[in-house]
């Protein structure tokens, strides 16, 4: 099923993906067991009341997978329609057990399981892991999309403050 802003060839629902705090999709609770999304997260100006929306119609241990662009990269900042940058420390607001206490009202719990960082191969050469991911940390454009893969975990945890490291992983292209 294609979901977009506009309706157009292709696409089975049209919904402002923004107003969900206001609008809910129109689907039933606990009804899909896989959401993607590309390059959806980085132009919402409300991605918590999105990401509360989708979890409302996944089922238990649905998955959602969403391709961005990392945030210290010139496409994150270049593109005006871009709300905000997305790095790998930035999904934990998703979730119940975390850095930080979910923001007040915010229920939904979305493990972020996975984060793929896309490296070009040029850029990798020679380089191990750790020498990579200390230049994602450092410099801009050393990724160029990131995948994010989630987990609905239902029922949600109870609210903890705690270190959560997501596993971060470099695909090499």
């Amino acid at each position: 099923m294609n979901l977009d802003l506009v309706a157009g060839e292709g696409v089975d629902v049209v919904a402002d993906l923004d107003r969900c705090r206001d609008v809910p999709l129109p689907f039933a609770d606990d009804s899909f067991e896989e959401f993607r999304g590309s390059h959806v997260l980085e132009h919402l100006h409300d991605p918590l009341a999105f990401m509360r929306e989708l979890y409302r119609i996944a089922k238990p241990g649905a998955t959602a997978l969403f391709l961005l662009p990392y945030g210290s990269s010139d496409d994150a900042f270049e593109d005006p329609t871009h709300v905000r940058p997305w790095f790998v420390s930035s999904f934990g607001v998703f979730a119940q057990v975390g850095p930080k206490a979910p923001p007040h009202g915010y229920h939904a719990d979305w493990i972020a399981e996975d984060i793929v960082l896309d490296v070009p191969a040029t850029r990798a050469a020679g380089k191990t892991q750790a020498q990579i991911l200390d230049e994602v940390s450092r410099l801009r454009n050393v990724v160029t999309q990131m995948r994010v893969t989630f987990r609905a975990q239902k029922p949600p945890r109870t609210a903890v403050i705690q270190t959560v490291s997501p596993a971060v992983s470099l695909n090499v292209r």
